[in-house]
């Protein structure tokens, strides 16, 4: 894939992300990709794949991800990005809190004919759960 061809696929996941297109977004990975996730584990699949972007988008309603950079190098692609939401669908049958998070990610990749083949994201769910409520943190 051409570098060109890497961005255009990227900037593609970030508009399926930010309107919650659930098929869009799977469709940006190859039938038997793998992607690895502190939420979901590890899956493989797109329709894994396309669950857990749903419950994603369920847990935070108005999700959006913003890119801070994409490293391209050969197959390899590394997309940091921000995703902030409200706590407004609940996360793994808890209740929602109705409280905002903004969660800094490292998603790396690598592609291949055109779509995503492997996915590891890297992210502090439970910095998360702490910002929207669900966990407590102890003080220092």
């Amino acid at each position: 894939m051409t570098r060109d061809q890497i961005v255009n696929l990227f900037d593609r996941r970030l508009k399926a992300t930010n309107e919650h297109d659930v098929e869009s977004l799977a469709d940006l990975y190859a039938p038997d990709a793998v992607v690895e996730s502190p939420l979901g584990g590890t899956l493989q699949g797109r329709a894994a794949i396309e669950s857990v972007a749903a419950a994603f988008f369920t847990g935070l309603g108005d999700v959006k991800m913003t890119q801070d950079e994409l490293i391209i190098e050969d197959d390899r692609v590394v997309q940091v990005v921000t995703v902030s939401g409200t706590d407004t669908g609940g996360f793994m049958g808890m209740s929602p809190t109705g409280k905002p998070a903004l969660l800094p990610m490292v998603v790396v990749c690598r592609v291949k004919n055109g779509l995503i083949t492997h996915e590891r994201r890297i992210y502090d769910f439970t910095g998360m759960l702490v910002q929207i409520g669900v966990l407590k943190a102890k003080p220092a």
